[in-house]
């Protein structure tokens, strides 16, 4: 018997794979191309789907490989449109973040933030009262309280 394929066996086959691969490479970019390969997974999964309303209306006319590719075919679009639609959820929460950060000035806080750190150390230390050559020196009395006094160096020609 003389048997024909579905329509969508080749190319919503490639239409998953595809979606898959450039899925997989939209990741590198942060998601923002996710949605080209999302688009591409649901037209495979439609076409696939048609496909396979045919093939139950008329289940003589078309080989049961056929019907496997096109199987197989439907499970690839779905698996794409799933992880497709993690990665621009993730993009989208992510313009969301970064949105809210932007627009409520944290992102000038943390730009300010490094240059209060060092202006607190420059500040500190110019309000040093001693000098290089002065240092405090720690004596323990025999009630076990700390004196501190001031010692000058001496120069021993020793």
């Amino acid at each position: 018997m003389n048997y024909s394929k579905l329509p969508a066996d080749p190319s919503s086959l490639v239409l998953g794979i595809v979606a898959l691969v450039l899925g997989f490479a939209g990741c590198c970019c942060y998601g923002v191309f996710a949605i080209i390969p999302l688009i591409i997974a649901i037209i495979g999964l439609m076409s696939a789907n048609r496909s396979l309303k045919e093939f139950g209306n008329n289940p003589d006319v078309y080989s049961p490989q056929t019907r496997s590719n096109v199987s197989t075919a439907r499970v690839l679009n779905i698996i794409a449109i799933v992880f497709n639609g993690i990665i621009v959820l993730m993009f989208i929460g992510a313009l969301i973040f970064y949105g809210t950060m932007w627009s409520t000035g944290v992102f000038d806080e943390f730009k300010n933030f490094d240059n209060f750190e060092t202006e607190e150390i420059y500040e500190y230390e110019s309000d040093t009262i001693f000098s290089d050559t002065e240092y405090y020196e720690s004596e323990t009395t025999i009630d076990s309280i700390e004196v501190e006094e001031l010692i000058e160096p001496t120069d021993s020609g020793e």
